[in-house]
């Protein structure tokens, strides 16, 4: 097939780009200007996302079978999570349908269910435009990435503590890897099962805690568990004092909005949520692939992989 992909400059979307390449098809990126790929094979299309109609200029009338989007906003900040989760993603849906696609597959996230923040907001508000949109779907919504989970294991080799908020098992989760999860989108295109559902997806449990994290990365070591807890009136603090003050000083209110975003992932498991019990259930969260965090956090003390954190590191 010709495929559409969008956001293939990110960590997700470049695994998808190979991944889709490696089963014969052909992909088309749209990219800012002056981004670059960094990968052999898509084609790059120069173009705005968030500007209406420049993505089918920039497609010059050629036909594609599908669209893939992996597009995220990078801060997380209301206006640029409406502009992009939103408005960039209705543009890419619109220049979709009128290059003929038939299907499109969207890369969404799992903590949409209990939605709190403005980038969750925004998904859900374009989950619904493409439910509607006529064409067929696969809404994505993997649990949480290795990349989100990597950012203390440069600070534990230094010889600093592992940092948990409470008691370390307030959240659970089944991380799925880039490559596993690069996989699944591609079966997304094939298999008819796929179509118009909502698909949670995680990695192989079992389902895992930050407290589990810290004791197998200081096990991998070989050193003496050193754990920091954290409590939550801290993060909730420093959540409170800068939206109280973003009233006063604009620019802080997307320092609040990301300490708020900081206190989510605290304090919610990345599983499928279950409304009918009010519990997160790692029973029901579907696993996929092989790799397992261990694995990558073997590959990072072995300087095999880095950790490419970008707008997720938070320690």
């Amino acid at each position: 097939m010709r495929i559409l992909l969008a956001g293939a400059t990110g960590t997700i979307g470049r695994a998808v780009a190979r991944d889709l390449i490696a089963q014969g098809h052909e992909v088309i990126c749209p990219l800012r200007p002056g981004a670059q790929l960094g990968e052999a094979g898509p084609e790059a299309l120069d173009c705005l996302m968030t500007e209406p109609g420049s993505l089918e200029r920039a497609m010059g009338g050629r036909r594609v079978d599908a669209v893939v989007s992996c597009m995220a906003t990078r801060s997380g900040a209301p206006a640029d999570a409406w502009a992009v989760e939103h408005d960039a993603q209705v543009n890419l849906l619109e220049a979709g349908r009128a290059a003929g696609a038939h299907h499109f597959v969207l890369l969404s996230a799992i903590c949409v269910q209990r939605p709190r923040l403005a980038f969750q907001h925004a998904k859900l508000a374009f989950e619904a435009r493409l439910i509607d949109s006529g064409l067929d779907w696969s809404i994505v919504r993997p649990t949480a990435f290795f990349k989100s989970l990597s950012g203390q294991v440069a600070r534990v080799m230094e010889g600093k503590p592992f940092l948990v908020f409470g008691d370390g098992r307030q959240t659970v989760c089944k991380p799925i890897s880039d490559r596993d999860l690069a996989r699944f989108i591609g079966t997304c295109l094939t298999e008819p099962e796929c179509r118009n559902r909502i698909l949670p997806i995680g990695g192989p449990g079992p389902a895992i805690t930050p407290l589990d994290q810290a004791g197998r990365l200081f096990e991998m070591l070989e050193r003496e568990p050193k754990i920091r807890h954290v409590p939550f009136a801290m993060m909730d603090v420093i959540a409170g004092t800068l939206g109280v003050l973003g009233h006063a000083i604009p620019p802080l209110r997307d320092k609040a909005e990301f300490a708020r975003t900081g206190r989510y992932y605290a304090t919610e498991s990345m599983l499928v949520w279950d409304a009918a019990t009010g519990r997160h259930d790692a029973d029901a969260t579907p696993e996929f692939g092989t790799d397992t965090l261990w694995d990558h956090y073997a590959d990072l003390i072995a300087g095999r992989a880095k950790a490419d954190l970008g707008a997720h590191a938070v320690f």
